[in-house]
């Protein structure tokens, strides 16, 4: 599937062919950190099938719950979360913030991760297949 999105301000754009069926949610506590939410939804492709289109994010590198370094990529006008990535064996897939995406009412989770730290207040643990961690 073709998607485009951009950051609140327009400022980043981007494009990217995703598997529809690669969206998830993240509980973990630097997602909810991250976006002052209960959880993050993000669609996972691999970095070939992303392109930048207009702008350049800035980057906030993490080290994840998980002890992996995590790049997250985001707007330095409006503050927008754009995409994550990593090193190692992460350095070639992107993770594409779903709030951002043009076309995210057609892109449904079916699964998650870091379960374990879920604020399981309308029952989302039991909702979809998930993990404790990742």
């Amino acid at each position: 599937m073709h998607i485009d999105g951009h950051c609140h301000c327009g400022a980043i754009q981007y494009e990217a062919e995703i598997d529809p069926d690669n969206v998830a949610i993240c509980h973990c506590t630097d997602c909810q950190h991250l976006t002052g939410s209960v959880y993050r939804v993000t669609v996972s492709v691999p970095k070939a099938d992303f392109r930048i289109t207009a702008g350049e994010p800035k980057t906030y590198t993490k080290i994840g719950d998980n002890g992996r370094t995590r790049f997250q990529m985001f707007c330095g006008n409006c503050g927008s979360p754009i995409y994550t990535t990593g090193t190692d064996e992460d350095a070639e897939e992107i993770g594409i913030r779903w709030g951002n995406i043009s076309q995210r009412r057609a892109l449904a989770p079916n699964h998650q991760i870091w379960c374990s730290s879920a604020a399981n207040w309308f029952g989302e643990r039991d909702a979809l297949p998930g993990q404790e961690r990742d």
